[in-house]
C-alpha cells in the first residue's frame, strides 16, 4: 500500500486556505459594493430631490433654467442671417412623419374657408386678413432641409412656400424708432418678436424677430411637392430649420408682431423658449 505524498496534502491545504481567503475578500467587496451602491443611490435621489425642490424660474427649477439659458446663449452666438441650414438632395429626402396634433382639431375645419390674421402690421389700424391665394401671390421658394425634433429624431423634407422675410416686407412689422420699416437693411430696428397661433389658439409659438426673418424660415403650403395634408397643418404652416420641431407650428391662424416676448406652448412646460439649433 502506497503512502500519500505529504507535499500533496500541503498543496491541497494551501489551495483551501487560499480559496477561503478569496471567499472572505469577495464577501467584503460585496458588502462594500452594496454600501457604495446604496450611498450612490441615496446621493442620486437626494440630488434629484434637491434639484426638483429648487425655486422655479419661468416654470423650471433654477439649475435647469440656468442650463437652458446657457444653451440659448450658445445657439444665439452661433446664429446669424448668413449661416444657412444644410441643404439636401431629393434622393436624401425621408418618409414624412406625423407628430403632434395640438391645435389640429379637424372636426368641421375646411381649408378652403381658412384665413390668416396678421396683427400690428405697420400703417394698419385693423388686423390684416389674408387667404391662401394672397400668400401664393408672394415669391415662391423651395428648399430641402432637415427638421430636427427635440425628441431626437429628424426628417429631411422639401418645403415650398413663402420666405417669412418676403412676407414681412409685404406686411411689415413696426420699427421701434417710428421710422418707416426696412425689413432687409434695418432688421435691428424692428419690434423684437413674432408670435404665431393655431386658429383655435390651442398651440402657439414665440419667435425672436431675427429667427423669423432668417432666409430659411418659410410659411409653407407644400411638402415634398404636394399640398399640405390636414395632419401636417394645411393650408399653411411654419418651416423653420434653425429651430427645433416644437417651433414649426402647423396650421397658422394668427401672426402677431410685438415688442413684448410672447408666450410659447412648450416653454410654458419648462422647455427652452429660444429652441435654436
Amino acid at each position: 500500500m502506497s503512502q500519500q505524498d505529504p507535499d500533496i496534502d500541503l498543496t491541497k491545504a494551501s489551495i483551501e486556505e487560499h480559496n477561503a481567503e478569496v471567499r472572505e475578500a469577495m464577501k467584503r467587496l460585496s458588502r462594500r459594493s452594496f454600501l457604495w451602491a446604496g450611498i450612490s443611490a441615496l446621493g442620486a435621489y437626494g440630488g434629484i430631490h434637491w434639484l426638483a425642490s429648487r425655486l422655479e424660474d419661468n416654470g423650471t427649477p433654477w439649475p435647469f433654467r440656468r442650463a437652458l439659458d446657457a444653451n440659448e446663449s450658445l445657439a444665439m452666438d452661433y446664429f446669424g442671417p448668413h449661416r444657412l441650414a444644410p441643404r439636401f438632395s431629393k434622393s436624401q429626402m425621408t418618409k414624412l412623419r406625423e407628430n403632434g396634433d395640438i391645435g389640429l382639431d379637424g372636426e368641421g375645419f375646411d381649408p378652403a374657408e381658412w384665413t390668416l390674421t396678421v396683427m400690428n402690421v405697420f400703417g394698419k389700424d385693423e388686423p390684416v386678413k389674408l387667404t391662401i391665394a394672397d400668400i401664393k401671390k408672394l415669391p415662391k421658394t423651395t428648399q430641402i432641409t432637415e427638421m430636427c425634433c427635440i425628441e431626437g429624431w429628424s426628417i429631411i423634407v422639401e418645403w415650398t412656400g413663402v420666405r417669412f422675410v418676403d412676407f414681412a416686407e409685404k406686411y411689415p412689422p413696426s420699427p421701434r424708432t417710428g421710422d418707416k420699416p426696412d425689413v432687409i437693411n434695418k432688421a435691428d430696428d424692428l419690434v423684437r418678436y413674432v408670435s404665431m397661433q393655431t386658429p383655435d389658439n390651442a398651440y402657439y409659438v414665440g419667435l425672436d424677430m431675427a429667427s423669423a426673418i432668417h432666409p430659411d424660415t418659410l410659411l409653407c403650403y407644400e411638402m415634398n411637392g404636394e399640398p399640405l395634408s390636414l395632419d401636417h397643418g394645411a393650408p399653411l404652416r411654419l418651416a423653420i430649420p434653425v429651430k427645433y420641431g416644437v417651433k414649426n407650428l402647423k396650421r397658422i391662424g394668427t401672426i402677431t408682431y410685438s415688442d413684448q416676448k410672447p408666450a410659447d406652448y412648450w416653454a410654458e412646460q419648462g422647455y427652452d423658449w429660444y429652441a435654436g439649433l
